[in-house]
């Protein structure tokens, strides 16, 4: 006798990360994939396109708990942010349903606030997990591989430098939210006033990289990660693009909403996503993350160790997509125990996300 499916309801389904988790589910044995979203007609497409179903599901909808038991949800992915702004009533519902509940998030505040609904996740037996994406989930997996090769770690500076590929507006929108404004960065031991999109940095990817300039970013590691890792006293996350107009116009916006000029970049964001992808043509299709420790070894000699992550011909922005894939896989296998709501930490290791990204063009190294 045949089981019944594990049934996932991809929510913004036909968006940027949704479709490239929607593509991987797909082929997944024993899944049976929704891709869902507010405009019908693009989630039946994807699905006729892919071999998944398409269905139409809005957030806001009052009765959207009832619509997820009516499609017989075992889990619940958004994809559908900017989550700077959002509640959690995609989350709550999904809990009301008696499903599972997985996002993308790289929202600080939203990723970090995630264990309020602790509680009733753990009385629901579901998992609710926010910031299943590069950052926290893979940036934490790798520091937790290479931890036990530290007596004392001192810092954490971990980053990401994205192609030319131009994200989606959402997403391109939650980026410009922090662009100029302050944020606490644990720094020497204490919080201090960081700026986002400002102290410009270098970080020197192995070839064919090379070198990438990268600044302030807010994400929920700089919260997460000093509580995770007690002792160390600095810990900072940078980002970038490889086209240094992009790059170096950014980080002027920042100035500009610094200084009180602008109040927020977040309205310019359709038409800086038009003038970034009109730069496209300029680029090289490279991308890559690293996470460089410093601290003491076991002989209380100075170390320093880098991971790195390269992604070639636009492969990158799959990258934080395979949290959710993974987690999808050991939730429809049984083998992800954890119950309750909490932040993508500590539920995949290094190895579970890196066999996601097998087939594509990206490498992973310490050195």
């Amino acid at each position: 006798m045949v089981g019944k499916p594990f049934v996932v309801v991809i929510l913004g389904g036909y968006g940027n990360f949704g479709s490239v988790i929607a593509r991987r589910l797909v082929t997944m044995a024993g899944v049976r994939t929704l891709i869902a979203g507010r405009n019908a007609g693009k989630a039946e497409a994807l699905a006729r396109e892919l071999g998944g179903e398409g269905v139409r599901l809005d957030m806001n909808q009052p009765a959207l708990a009832q619509r997820l038991r009516e499609l017989a949800a075992d889990l619940v992915i958004s994809t559908a942010g900017p989550f700077q702004n959002q509640d959690y009533r995609v989350a709550k519902a999904a809990i009301d349903a008696g499903a599972h509940y997985v996002d993308l998030a790289d929202a600080r505040a939203f990723v970090c606030g995630i264990g309020e609904l602790d509680e009733a996740a753990r009385a629901a037996g579901v998992l609710v997990c926010a910031g299943a994406s590069s950052v926290p989930a893979l940036s934490s997996a790798v520091v937790d591989r290479l931890l036990p090769r530290f007596a004392r770690l001192d810092s954490i500076w971990h980053g990401i430098s994205s192609s030319e590929k131009t994200p989606g507006l959402s997403t391109l929108a939650a980026v410009l939210d922090y662009c100029g404004k302050p944020f606490r960065q644990w720094r020497d031991g204490a919080w201090r006033e960081a700026y986002g999109w400002q102290e410009l940095a270098i970080h020197d990817f192995a070839r064919p990289l090379g070198r990438r300039r990268m600044v302030n970013c807010d994400v929920p590691d700089v919260e997460l990660f000093p509580a995770r890792y007690p002792g160390v006293r600095s810990v900072r996350f940078s980002a970038g693009v490889g086209l240094r107009i992009t790059q170096y116009g950014t980080w002027l916006l920042s100035w500009l909403v610094r200084c009180g000029l602008l109040r927020s970049a977040v309205p310019l964001a359709a038409f800086l996503r038009r003038g970034a992808v009109m730069l496209e043509p300029l680029g090289d299709g490279l991308s890559g993350m690293f996470v460089e420790l410093n601290g003491i070894d076991a002989q209380g000699k100075p170390l320093r160790l880098t991971w790195e992550l390269l992604a070639l011909g636009n492969d990158g922005p799959n990258i934080p997509c395979m949290a959710a894939v993974a987690l999808t896989r050991k939730l429809a296998a049984g083998a992800q125990a954890e119950r309750g709501a909490m932040p993508c930490i500590g539920l995949l290791d290094l190895d579970e996300y890196l066999a996601e990204l097998q087939g594509m063009r990206i490498s992973a190294s310490v050195r």
